[in-house]
């Protein structure tokens, strides 16, 4: 179901609403996710933030928790979560140990946990990440078309997805909610390709690692779906920690990614799954540009 997009004060109440809902469903989830201390922790509890389906997020994983589970010697359970606003209140509250975070997704856990928060790795790809915006309509060619059309954006907190593309769109004087027709948001990058494609917007964007996945398995009519345009790159993805994780295992859990090598087949099998040439140390002020990008679209509060 598409929503259509709402004025701002309307985009914060909904978002604390979904806040809210995430907070009351975490602790419905399995025993893992039940709250732990960093001395008595026996299980890594990782979780992502629901950019594609629950499915292709646990293939993802599966691989990876096996060879974190060699490399940290503890149990380690991927939990998934109902929408972004559920990552962050799981890692703020000790129901999450790691995460998955897009850009956007760690600058508002940053700065809802004043900076208690740490991105220890990116993809080498998370450098220079770019969006896609696609359509199958014949009269798009550039940004400043989309103007009087419907569109979707991925999930409201997706840097790749909503607000790197929104920041662009203002940086063309066409601002979504007043010059478009309709905006909805999709919830995840592949749902905004079948909606472009099965007709129900005249466009919409996503991130170009997704896309290229798509269109690699043929899951993509290119006679019918096509890119107009890419933005310029700039940082996203990072796996995040809480600043309270014992460094001893915060350290085995950065190597383990930093070991990470195509030559060797259960790496290169990983990599492959996470899209990732390899893994490279993150920093916070990687995402400096991200915040002030939230922050001029009124998205950070």
């Amino acid at each position: 179901m598409y929503l259509l997009s709402p004025s701002r004060r309307a985009f914060g109440t909904r978002l604390l609403c979904a806040t809210v809902a995430a907070v009351a469903g975490l602790s419905a989830f399995s025993p893992a996710y039940a709250q732990s201390t960093p001395s008595t922790q026996s299980v890594l509890r990782v979780s992502a933030i629901p950019d594609e389906s629950p499915t292709e997020l646990q293939r993802k994983f599966k691989p990876l928790g096996s060879y974190l589970e060699q490399k940290t010697g503890m149990k380690v359970e991927f939990i998934p979560v109902t929408d972004y606003a559920a990552s962050v209140e799981g890692l703020l509250n000790n129901k999450l140990d790691m995460v998955w975070f897009g850009g956007f997704t760690f600058v508002q856990a940053k700065v809802r946990s004043q900076g208690k928060v740490i991105p220890i790795v990116q993809r080498e790809e998370d450098e220079h990440f770019k969006s896609v915006f696609i359509t199958t309509d014949k009269s798009i060619n550039k940004l400043e078309d989309l103007k009087g059309k419907t569109f979707a954006f991925g999930s409201e907190s997706s840097t790749s997805g909503h607000l790197m593309p929104r920041y662009y769109l203002l940086a063309a004087k066409i601002n979504p909610d007043a010059d478009m027709k309709r905006v909805a948001f999709s919830g995840a990058h592949d749902a905004t390709v079948a909606a472009v494609a099965g007709g129900k917007v005249d466009a919409g964007v996503l991130n170009i690692s997704v896309w290229e996945k798509l269109v690699s398995q043929n899951k993509v009519d290119r006679n019918a779906v096509r890119v107009f345009y890419t933005t310029p790159g700039y940082f996203d993805y990072n796996w995040t920690v809480r600043s309270d994780m014992a460094p001893a295992l915060r350290k085995k859990i950065t190597d383990a990614f930093l070991a990470l090598n195509r030559n060797d087949p259960q790496g290169k099998e990983i990599l492959d799954l996470q899209r990732a040439t390899r893994f490279i140390p993150a920093k916070t002020e990687n995402y400096d540009a991200i915040e002030k990008a939230a922050q001029q679209a009124g998205l950070l509060r």
